[in-house]
This record gives structure tokens, sequence and C-alpha cells, in this order.
């Protein structure tokens, strides 16, 4: 029977998406990145849903890369897409995602797995989950995000320290730090993340989207170009049906229609 790398569920408004080799730690393999690549793409275009959850089955949100298949890449002919290549594809596809992602750690989370969840825009966290970059472990290099993503989402020298040590912190010191958005019992976790999803779900998706745009773009512009970006994001957003609904419902005193559109 072929393994059934992914459990995809459709919870009103929200889709939530498993990453299910428990076995294996949810390490991630060619066939678990061909799955995520499908599914988001079936989510981008079903205008039902409006919020993503991913998370992970059994004891870890994902322990990384399959080794064995990062192992294979080495036997590529010239030209040909190794792993690394369909992670960063795959994980790209996360990052820009139109849609608001949010990423539930429901155990270990380290190397590729801290990088996966760093591609989301919001995390929440188990009490029981440990979070490390873990690279300099294995005497390996980080190659999507770990090193160019994870100095930008928490303080410097706490970015260093994840790097430099291998070390495992629990998520409520990564709550500290700023990378967890929540911290939740064990038991709670996937209840108050449905509904964190669902509160997100019932916004503006166009008005979200362009708060993504706008965000993650800031971080590669100066202040001024931010703002610029802002303003000029606004000036399209306000001849949108949502930007009208949403002032005409603030009027009327009544709950709003958004559309996305």
């Amino acid at each position: 029977m072929t393994e059934e790398v992914l459990i995809v569920e459709t919870i009103g408004s929200v889709a939530r998406i498993t990453l299910n080799r428990p076995r294996a730690m949810n390490s991630l393999n060619f066939a678990i990145l061909a799955e995520l690549e499908r599914n988001l793409i079936n989510i981008a275009a079903n205008d039902e849903l409006r919020a993503v959850i991913l998370t992970g089955a059994g004891t870890a949100f994902c322990a990384g890369a399959d080794l064995k298949e990062v192992l294979q890449g080495k036997q590529n002919k010239p030209g040909e897409a190794d792993f690394l290549d369909r992670a960063n594809q795959v994980f790209g596809l996360l990052r820009n995602f139109p849609k608001p992602v949010i990423a539930a750690l429901n155990g270990v989370t380290m190397a590729g797995g801290l990088e996966l969840a760093m591609c989301a825009d919001v995390i929440v966290a188990a009490s029981s989950a440990t979070i490390a970059d873990a690279h300099a472990n294995f005497g390996v290099y980080p190659g999507a995000g770990g090193a160019a993503v994870l100095s930008r989402l928490i303080p410097l020298n706490m970015a260093m320290y994840l790097l430099l040590t291998g070390k495992s912190l629990t998520a409520t010191e990564m709550h500290n730090c700023g990378l967890v958005c929540e911290v939740h019992a064990d038991d709670e976790l996937a209840d108050a993340t449905l509904k964190l999803a669902a509160h997100i779900a019932k916004k503006s998706p166009i008005a979200l989207f362009r708060m993504k745009q706008v965000a993650r773009a800031s971080a590669d512009k100066s202040r001024e170009d931010a703002l610029l970006h802002e303003q000029v994001m606004l000036r399209q957003h306000m001849r949108s049906f949502d930007f009208q609904e949403g002032l005409q419902s603030f009027m009327e005193k009544r709950a709003p229609n958004f559309q996305g559109r």
C-alpha cells in the first residue's frame, strides 16, 4: 500500500495539512514535497478555503530532510534537480502563498522542519514541542532558510546561538524570542490552532493577501520604500469590494460579508 504522506482536511473555510510520516518523524522526502506542492496549488485556487494549517502526525512536526534522499542527490547528473532544489521550490511556494498559513508545531521541529515552519505567517506550538536548527550537530549546512531567515525573525544573538550550538529550545523559550506566537497544552493545540485559523479566515482575503505582500517585502526595503509600497497597495485596495463592504458593515453595525475582491 502506498504511504499517505499527507493528510488534508477541509474544516469550514480552513484547510489542515498534516505531515504523515510519523515513524520517520515526518522527515521530508520527494513524495511529501510533491504532495505538499500539489495540495497547496489546489488550496490556492479554491476560493472557499481562506486559511491553512500545517502540522505533523505523531511526536514530531518535522525532523528535517530525509537524509537518504539528500545523499542520493550526489548521484544526480549535472543540471538535474536534486532534493534541495525541490525543497526550495516548495518552500518558496509556501512563503509566497496567497492565503494565511499557520504552522502548528506539535512536537520535535528541527533543521529542515524549522525552515519549513519559518515559511508560515504565524507559528504556534504545543508546550512539549522542542525547536532547533541542529544542522551544526551533523556537520551540515542549512539550505532552505536556516541561516538566511532565522535571524530576520528572532534577535541575531539568539539565531546565532541556535545555529552554532545546535541545541534545542522549548516552545516557551522560542515564544520569548518571538518566533512562536502562542503556546498551548499538547491536547489543546489542534483546537486552539483551528480556532485561530477560523478567526483569520473571517477577514477579507484580499486585504490579508496584500498585507502579506507588503510585510514580507518590507524586510528587503528601506523604511521609506516600505511605506511607499504600503500606500500604493492601499490605493489599490480602496477600489476593492471588500474595502467598501468593511466600511459599510461598520456603519450598519453588522458582520461583513467579505468576498475577496
